[in-house]
């Protein structure tokens, strides 16, 4: 199924404008735009089954909400359902398309082109989604000149250029995390103002740019936490959960543990200083007292 046509009328330009800031210019909460990929993803499956209507209660459940939720997000977009038939599939993909600016060609950058970095470039969904692959960046000389995707890995001195050309506002950030700023910073001096970063860490950008973090590592710590609590492991009397923690956050903590042990024993120490060794006017370590006498 081909987004971003209206089934009423295919001749209406899109207001490019209202397609960039939907949630601003319409008054849309964050929480909402958060949703819509969600009812978009489950509506589209159900274009694709040419599934007609589909009532609240069953698009909630295929996107993961509750009905009285999925009723008032859509009341934002001017659509309310007809009672006894439901929401007009086609129509909702139009409406939820526009609103999130799929309407229209959206080119993007990928910096970083590691593993992560090839695998976006290879993903289909980019591109059923009005996404399209514009360039891949690199500044290592050992990648710069490859592929991925069919497209060549090009210099980050290339950087600027493309931007500019492809008319990009839209860069994804793969690179290591000490290089993920550096890089940032570029993009937004170029002209692009919506980054995706999958680097872990957090990223500064100045006001005017919107920044969304992928980190699947603390995805995975977090599922690793409800793991826990689901199997009602508690750590045994004397035992602390870093215990069973892998080595490396296991050494991190001991590590911590000495840090803090030997910075008490020096507040200890400024505490209750030893009895003054040496001679007459001379301090505690040997050295001259701080009052001279007289």
């Amino acid at each position: 199924m081909a987004i971003g046509r209206s089934p009423q009328s295919s001749s209406q330009t899109p207001d490019q404008g209202a397609a960039r800031r939907p949630s601003r210019a319409r008054g849309i909460p964050e929480a909402t735009v958060a949703r819509l990929p969600l009812y978009l993803r489950a509506l589209t499956a159900l274009s694709e089954r040419s599934v007609p209507t589909v009532s609240s209660e069953e698009l909630a459940a295929a996107a993961g909400v509750n009905s009285a939720k999925l009723r008032k997000d859509f009341s934002y977009l001017g659509s309310y359902g007809t009672r006894g038939v439901g929401y007009d599939v086609e129509y909702l993909v139009y409406q939820i398309s526009r609103e999130l600016g799929l309407t229209q060609d959206w080119p993007v950058v990928i910096v970083g082109i590691g593993n992560l970095g090839h695998a976006l470039a290879n993903y289909g969904g980019f591109a059923s989604r009005g996404f399209r692959v514009a360039a891949l960046l690199d500044a290592d000389p050992a990648v710069v000149g490859s592929s991925a995707a069919g497209l060549p890995v090009r210099h980050m001195d290339e950087l600027e250029e493309i931007v500019e050309t492809q008319a990009v506002s839209i860069g994804v950030i793969t690179t290591p995390p000490g290089a993920a700023q550096q890089v940032c910073d570029r993009l937004v001096e170029a002209g692009v103002t919506s980054i995706l970063n999958f680097a872990p860490t957090v990223l500064t950008v100045p006001d005017g740019v919107d920044v969304r973090k992928v980190d699947l590592s603390i995805e995975l710590q977090i599922l690793a936490f409800h793991e826990q609590r689901k199997a009602g492991e508690e750590p045994d009397r004397g035992e602390s959960v870093l215990d069973r923690a892998p080595g490396p956050v296991r050494a991190a903590a001991a590590k911590l543990r000495r840090a803090a042990g030997a910075s008490a024993k020096r507040t200890d120490a400024k505490a209750e200083p030893e009895p003054a060794k040496g001679g007459p006017g001379q301090g505690p370590e040997g050295d001259l007292s701080a009052v001279m006498p007289a």
